[in-house]
């Protein structure tokens, strides 16, 4: 809902106002999380909190947008890193928080971080001009043209949304798979293995590094296929733990890969629309991990582990089929990026 309805105002408000606004909302939001006794607004304060998350899809094009052509890569790759680390550190950090603690404790830290990093952003980011002054219905409503009017839109969010299944489909199911024999590890041990994770970092860099050189296409087509070989070992030595820890180090490596490059495509479409066409990107990027997180589960009990890789692998192979469609028809997005 966020995405749809929050993301698009980047294009028409100050994105300091609405960074500021939301982690306001995300801070009153965690605190009520953390004190309310009532299952109705526990449900409330969780919804509101996703609501406030947007802040992350207003930061991204905000820097986006104050880059250049020549150094996008390198700026997305930066932000990239941070919002891995925050990702992956995230289940770790709220696995020994809730364990030692309880799930509120979860709450209150995260309202704790909210101030922090809300103070910290409102004081240190530059003010913006909009670069639209569409009504808001009006603004909402061009996502849908938006949509219809660029095919790179359209092939990066069914790509991303690819991609992202499969990464959800290992994520969904893993703590599963390594609770039982030969495993047996506990759900603190389990989270561990987000620490692992973040080999996505380096992936993240070295995309925003070399993507204008190498493209944006390939250095997709690159990534996806260390996705692919991350999954294969993670199917062949699934029961063995370094077997395991190889796979996801290589899948995570090429899953940040692939997401900074094709942001670069993403936010180098339509400079005046880059928070809807942010917004649209996204939607379909968490649709498709949603998918994949089902998909993962159905595929874990009927056919347990071997399952889950073999529909990851045939999302990474959708993924890298759709990533080369109309080689011919879509043109270079900027002269030293190719799609």
């Amino acid at each position: 809902m966020a995405l749809l309805f929050l993301s698009p105002l980047g294009d028409t408000v100050s994105r300091k106002t609405i960074i500021g606004l939301l982690s306001v909302l995300l801070v009153i939001a965690s605190l009520v999380a953390f004190s309310t006794t009532s299952l109705f607004m526990l449900v409330a304060a969780c919804f509101t909190i996703g609501l406030g998350a947007n802040i992350t899809q207003q930061i991204i094009p905000f820097a986006a947008s104050l880059s250049t052509p020549e150094n996008k890569g390198k700026v997305i790759g930066t932000i990239m890193t941070g919002l891995t680390v925050g990702i992956l550190l995230s289940r770790t950090v709220s696995g020994f928080v809730g364990e030692l603690f309880n799930w509120r404790a979860v709450f209150l830290m995260s309202a704790l971080l909210a101030t922090c990093f809300g103070i910290l952003l409102y004081l240190y980011l530059p003010a913006n001009k909009p670069a639209s002054t569409m009504p808001y219905p009006k603004l909402v409503l061009s996502m849908i043209s938006l949509i219809k009017q660029h095919a790179a839109l359209r092939q990066s969010a069914l790509t991303g949304s690819l991609w992202f299944a499969a990464f959800n489909a290992l994520w969904a199911t893993l703590a599963l798979h390594v609770h039982e024999s030969p495993f047996n590890y506990n759900a603190q041990q389990a989270g561990l293995f987000g620490v692992v994770a973040l080999a996505g970092i380096v992936g993240a860099k070295v995309s925003g590094s070399l993507v204008n050189k190498v493209g944006v296409r390939n250095m997709i087509n690159i990534a996806l296929g260390l996705i692919f070989l991350g999954f294969t070992i993670s199917g062949l030595f699934g029961e063995n733990l370094w077997g395991l820890i190889v796979g996801i180090v290589l899948i995570d490596l090429g899953i940040f890969s692939a997401q900074v490059s094709n942001q670069v495509r993403v936010f180098s479409i339509d400079v005046s629309a880059q928070s809807r066409i942010n917004g649209i990107y996204m939607l379909g990027y968490y649709l498709g991990g949603a998918l994949g997180s089902y998909a993962g589960l159905i595929a874990f009990n009927r056919f347990s582990w071997l399952g889950v890789v073999v529909v990851s692998l045939a999302f990474v192979s959708s993924a890298l089929f759709v990533n080369n469609l109309n080689r011919s028809r879509i043109k270079n997005l900027h002269s030293h990026t190719s799609v």
